[in-house]
């Protein structure tokens, strides 16, 4: 028998094979087949419509604006925290790393009261933001606020084990050879974390275009002005306006499965580059 390898049964493999299979085709697959059947029911002109709709193109182009802004600030976030944690030993380390973790087990809906209790008009800031004539909530910042809250995590995690099962002896080595800081970290740190920092990336970007519950507390639902691709496709659908909500939520299911594909694509290049090394 090879090491490492179980041998069971013929019959229990496929009971298993068949029962992942079953609950993928089930929680995954089915409801997005039923989602793109649906947009597409009725032609593609009725679909090219309702994606070109004044507010279904002021909410995909909001969703892109909002990812555009917070993914690159988490970015470098993530880059920031997973390097300190990884490589320098300081007091308050363990309890970093966990607030970290704290959006994924905040609910949204939580995190986006907050920024209205902070920012709202009758926040804690809200009295001099009025004054001064700056908007937070029920505007773009307070949207870029609540996507950042909750997909911050998603960069830093992806790095922070990666970095530290590589360890320190590399940017040790090439700053006693006289690198500077930002040398070590664009020829040493950066070509040895970079499929894990894409993948960061792709995940969090991924997160940011599909957020509901933080962006649905702080954004007023204002068509046109607030609402991003999901807040519309709820709007669209409580309106009975099923087609286009429909259409929406397409859009939505492919630039998920570019995502997939591209995490895929990531983890295949990542697999063909280490057995090349080995």
């Amino acid at each position: 028998m090879a090491a490492g390898k179980l041998r069971e049964p013929t019959a229990v493999k496929a009971v298993l094979i068949g029962v992942a299979v079953a609950y993928v085709a089930f929680m995954l697959l089915l409801p997005l087949g039923a989602v793109l059947t649906e947009a597409f029911r009725r032609g593609w002109a009725l679909w090219a419509a309702a994606i070109s709709a004044p507010d279904s193109r002021a909410a995909i182009k909001l969703t892109f604006i909002v990812a555009a802004i917070s993914v690159p600030l988490n970015t470098v976030f993530g880059i920031a925290a997973a390097w300190a944690i990884s490589k320098f030993d300081f007091r308050g380390k363990t309890a970093l790393t966990t607030l970290i973790d704290l959006p994924f087990s905040v609910s949204p809906v939580v995190s986006g009261l907050v920024f209205v209790l902070l920012f709202g008009a009758a926040g804690w800031f809200g009295p001099w933001l009025d004054a001064n004539g700056i908007r937070i909530i029920f505007a773009l910042p307070g949207l870029v606020l609540a996507t950042m809250f909750v997909t911050f995590p998603f960069v830093a995690r992806q790095l922070i084990p990666l970095m530290t099962l590589q360890g320190r002896a590399e940017e040790e080595a090439a700053l006693t050879l006289g690198a500077s800081g930002f040398q070590t970290f664009w020829r040493v740190t950066l070509p040895n974390i970079r499929f894990g920092l894409l993948y960061g990336v792709l995940l969090c970007n991924a997160r940011a275009m599909g957020e509901f519950g933080a962006v649905s507390v702080v954004s007023g639902h204002i068509r046109g002005e607030t609402n991003t691709m999901p807040l519309q496709v709820e709007a669209l659908y409580n309106d009975y306006d099923f087609v286009a909500a429909f259409a929406l939520a397409s859009l939505l299911t492919l630039l998920a499965l570019v995502t997939l594909g591209l995490k895929s694509a990531l983890e295949w290049r990542h697999r063909d580059e280490l057995a090349a090394r080995h």
